[in-house]
């Protein structure tokens, strides 16, 4: 076969044999001067379970040819052999063709179809104003399964489900992918695009078609064509990637901005005096707040210490030496806490050095739990990266292709940078608390000690976390896949149960649990998640096991709020626990001393009998709904007995209220637009993608990574600034709730 070569061109070799003998195949045997391109008819491919699937025709395209500028058009010369073994003749047709449209171009929609015994491949030379194109596949059939691949220009081309994977960047397909290719990564400014159709569905999460012997029908494989449109398009320009990178700086130092705008104004407040200072008669005590002593550093106020001269009481009360006197009624914790109506001084007898130390543990450990577990997180992910790079296999990571803007050797810059927003917040935040703290410190040496009693360190913890969860949803958007998407959500764990934390501590101060068993708490919540990621799916048995644990934990949890940490939790809790039922259910019935505390664990056994009966198939964003659903309920509440108590609610944390219930609503709006699923095949989750929206540069869900952050921020506003208003009020006057 002789061809005249003029511009880019290709030629098609069809072929067909009536001979399904697999003793004796067919041989075809090609050469051209770029190399020799050899197969079978029946042509055998392998699948599952050692499968095969025989086809009996077969069309590939050669290997093309390009003229040289200097010799113009020329001839090139085709050899095409036929052999076979068989002692019988066999019959079989050969068809040469040229490739009328080989050459894609940008812009301009492409129509074809391929089956696994006939793929195709074209060629597509970059303009020259593009350094980056976006290739674009769909298709209106799920199945069956395929494979896009890029390659270099080099002969052989891998156009076979047993060898595409060998060379190039490659995605397995169902009804739609996108490859984003840059110009600097082809050397001849030029590349092959590859269409290969799988003779199963197994990897793209079909099913796998029943057989005898192994042997699948020939009424499957002639279902095994599909119909493929690829349009290629430019990327973005270098120019967008500095547009995003200012938005997305510039979007967050503004609320550096703001910030400074509003201390400005409020900078003489937290230094002021307090007319509790000049009210109080000299030597006077109140509730928590007195001079040192002994037991904790605090003095209470007595019965010694008369009423006022002048005030309205009965005369007739009986003198202090008419009655015996239990000093321990002032002292011992177990009695204060027995009270029915606590107020703040009953809980806040510690010395506030030593409570502060406490937690400015928290401070401490997080940051040292965050070096931990970024380091190998970081060394992880680079190394995924690495292997995207190096393999060209992009089912590893789940990206949202459509939206995918590479820089260096990063495949989604975008979901990166969008994370931004995370470690700026946080500092933010850290810094707001520094100089609350300064200015505490300074109150303080005035002896301006009353109102909510003022503890930084889970502030500060607080605030690393956000900046962590920032760092590891970075790393986790690297590769997102199913073996590492614990990073993104183990550092949401530790905010929500920090918030939850600071606002039981604020008014339980000398009773909230310490940072040890907290971060202990969290690392259980952690290993229950990671293994409700690989056995929660369809375990019963594991769900049975969890349910029990969290019912368990929640009873645990709940007991100690009820009784003020004074239950014990150790080998005699069974027989305590019974004598409490047999004296308060059986023996009489008793109400419960405090109605609001006895309710604490209702959602918790809630959850656990919904995730038995329903076993969601997100196990870790499972987890993370019922810690948020418990934060949310538990500040409601909080808000509500504030208001209830006749306590104000400033214009600052009003403003942070609003702001982040109007962004929290918006944020999981966007976060619910599901981009990708690594609970699918690769093949499915490419199904959800879907274009950017901001700037031409950020999908959805970089913008809930925005709008998540800009939330939190606010959220964590709203405990720093909630109690202000009890600034001037003394600490036995303030409820517990």
């Amino acid at each position: 076969f002789i061809t005249e070569v003029t511009l880019v061109d290709a030629v098609r070799v069809y072929v067909n044999s009536s001979s399904e003998n697999l003793q004796y195949p067919v041989l075809f045997v090609v050469r051209q001067q770029k190399g020799v391109l050899s197969w079978q008819v029946p042509l055998i491919f392998r699948g599952l379970y050692q499968r095969t699937y025989n086809y009996q025709e077969v069309s590939r395209t050669l290997c093309p040819s390009e003229p040289a500028p200097e010799t113009g058009p020329s001839d090139q010369i085709i050899f095409v052999d036929v052999a076979s073994m068989a002692p019988f003749n066999i019959a079989y047709e050969l068809l040469v063709t040229r490739l009328e449209s080989f050459q894609l171009e940008t812009n301009k929609p492409f129509n074809f179809t391929a089956s696994p015994s006939q793929p195709q491949y074209f060629l597509y030379k970059f303009p020259q104003d593009v350094d980056s194109v976006i290739i674009k596949v769909v298709s209106d059939a799920v199945y069956p399964c395929s494979v896009v691949s890029v390659q270099d220009i080099v002969c052989p081309v891998y156009d076979l489900d047993h060898n595409v994977e060998f060379n190039g960047v490659y995605q397995s397909m169902t009804k739609q992918a996108a490859i984003t290719v840059q110009r600097k990564d082809f050397p001849g400014e030029q590349f092959f695009v590859v269409f290969v159709i799988k003779p199963e569905d197994y990897a793209c999460g079909g099913s796998v078609p029943s057989s005898i012997h192994g042997n699948v029908n020939r009424t499957w494989n002639l279902q095994r064509t599909k119909n493929l449109q690829v349009t290629i398009v430019p990327s973005i320009k270098k120019s967008v990637y500095i547009q995003a990178m200012l938005f997305s700086f510039l979007s967050f130092l503004s609320f550096y901005v703001g910030s400074v705008a509003i201390y400005k104004n409020r900078s003489g407040i937290m230094t002021s005096s307090h007319p509790i200072t000049a009210s109080t008669p000299e030597g006077s005590s109140y509730g928590a707040i007195g001079t040192s002593s002994s037991s904790g550093g605090r003095q209470f106020s007595s019965p010694e210490h008369g009423p006022p001269a002048g005030s309205d009481t009965d005369s007739s009360v009986e003198e202090e030496s008419d009655f015996d006197t239990m000093p321990e009624i002032e002292s011992d914790k177990n009695v204060i806490r027995t009270k029915v109506f606590l107020y703040l001084s009953d809980l806040s007898r510690k010395d506030r050095r030593i409570v502060s130390k406490k937690y400015k543990i928290y401070f401490w450990n997080i940051i040292t739990i965050a070096v931990f577990y970024a380091l190998p997180v970081i060394q992880l992910v680079i190394t995924y990266q690495t292997v995207v790079n190096v393999t060209g296999n992009q089912d590893i990571c789940y990206y949202n292709f459509l939206c995918a803007h590479p820089l260096g050797v990063l495949s989604a810059f975008n979901n990166i940078l969008s994370n931004v927003g995370h470690m700026l917040l946080g500092f933010l935040f850290l810094l707001i608390v520094l100089r609350r703290d300064i200015l505490h410190r300074r109150a303080m040496e005035m002896k301006d000690d009353y109102g909510i009693p003022k503890h930084f360190g889970l502030f500060y913890a607080m605030g690393i976390a956000l900046m962590m969860e920032g760092v590891l949803s970075a790393c986790y958007h690297v590769c997102p896949n199913y073996s590492n998407f614990q990073f993104d959500t183990s550092f949401m764990y530790m905010i929500a149960g920090l918030c939850m934390l600071k606002l039981y501590q604020t008014r339980h101060p000398d009773i909230n649990a310490s940072a040890y068993s907290a971060y202990a708490s969290f690392a259980v919540v952690i290993c229950l998640a990671v293994l409700g990621v690989v056995f929660g799916k369809n375990d019963m048995w594991f769900w049975v096991i969890f349910s029990l644990i969290h019912v368990l934990a929640s009873l645990a949890l709940s007991t100690q709020i009820y009784y003020m940490g004074r239950f014990k939790m150790d080998l005699g809790i069974f027989r305590r626990a019974a004598m409490v039922l047999y004296t308060d259910c059986i023996q009489q019935c008793s109400r419960p001393m405090y109605m609001r505390l006895s309710n604490v664990s209702s959602l918790s056994t809630f959850s656990a009998i919904f995730g038995l009966v329903y076993r969601p198939r997100d196990f870790a964003s499972y987890i993370l709904g019922i810690f948020i659903c418990n934060l949310l309920l538990y500040l409601a509440f909080y808000i509500i007995m504030k208001i209830r108590s006749s306590e104000k609610l400033l214009p600052i944390p009003l403003f942070c209220i609003v702001a982040t219930a109007v962004v929290w609503a918006a944020a999981l709006y966007f976060f619910f637009q599901t981009l990708s699923s690594w609970e699918e095949t690769p093949a499915e989750s490419r199904e959800k993608n879907r274009s950017c929206i901001l700037l031409g540069f950020f999908d959805d869900h970089d913008v809930w990574h925005f709008l998540s952050a800009a939330a939190l921020f606010f959220s964590f506003l709203v405990l720093l600034t909630l109690d202000d208003d009890l600034d001037t009020v003394r600490r036995d006057k303030i409820p517990v709730f």
